[in-house]
């Protein structure tokens, strides 16, 4: 925990913009993170997974500003709810899973923001960690204005009466194949419906890796996949957000 406390530290010192952002839909608070290296820099909306925004997400935004981006990290359950137990995480996620038209709200909410941060909302990329990744998709689906869309061990399954047929950007799929919650099954069934329609889409799947295998410190972690995903994720924004 102490590396990884002072990894993000030392990473903030390098980053021209980073603050915690409080905002509002509907009149409920949340409370975001951004990062930017620069003014008017290519925009990352980053979403949370099951226990909400936490260090993990602020670490993963700072590394994308090392790389020039702007980075708004989405709270998408509410300003300090952070799920400690799995049954609230499952109750948070699940309220979002029976509300699809709040999950698009509240993504729309947050890329909103970061355009008013300074972030250009023009050339931006929508990316989510498990369930940030499954609401990453829900966001395809949605029609949503993003050059792509990028799931990092996420939620694979089309709810019943969606399909990707408004998506406009491109999908980036990295999955762990030994994944005992999102099955090898679930991989091939998406890729069967994104095949079915007119976008540019890629799938990766990664031997031996687990559910949640880019967590660092985590005993899910798989230092190879975590390497070659993220390598695979920083050619994809270099050819997408131009």
């Amino acid at each position: 925990m102490k590396k990884t406390v002072c990894l993000v530290l030392l990473l903030w010192v390098f980053s021209a913009t980073a603050e915690t952002v409080s905002y509002q839909l509907n009149g409920q608070n949340y409370e975001g993170f951004y990062t930017s290296a620069k003014d008017n820099a290519p925009l990352i909306v980053l979403l949370h997974d099951w226990d909400g925004l936490t260090e993990y997400e602020i670490q993963r935004a700072q590394m994308l500003a090392q790389q020039g981006y702007a980075v708004f990290a989405a709270d998408l359950f509410g300003a300090g709810i952070r799920p400690m137990e799995n049954a609230d995480k499952r109750q948070h996620t699940g309220e979002l899973y029976k509300n699809r038209a709040k999950m698009r709200s509240l993504i729309q909410a947050a890329f909103l923001k970061a355009g008013e941060l300074g972030a250009d909302k023009g050339n931006a990329v929508v990316m989510g960690y498990c369930f940030g990744g499954a609401a990453v998709l829900e966001a395809a689906r949605s029609g949503a204005d993003y050059k792509g869309f990028v799931s990092f061990h996420g939620g694979l399954k089309t709810p019943e009466g969606q399909d990707y047929s408004q998506t406009q950007g491109e999908i980036l799929i990295l999955h762990g194949a030994a994944d005992h919650h999102i099955s090898m099954t679930d991989f091939a069934q998406i890729g069967v419906e994104l095949e079915a329609q007119d976008i540019t889409y890629e799938m990766i799947a990664y031997g031996g890796a687990r559910h949640a295998f880019t967590v660092l410190g985590s005993d899910r972690y798989h230092a190879e996949a975590d390497r070659k995903s993220w390598q695979r994720f920083m050619s994809f924004l270099e050819h997408t957000l131009k």
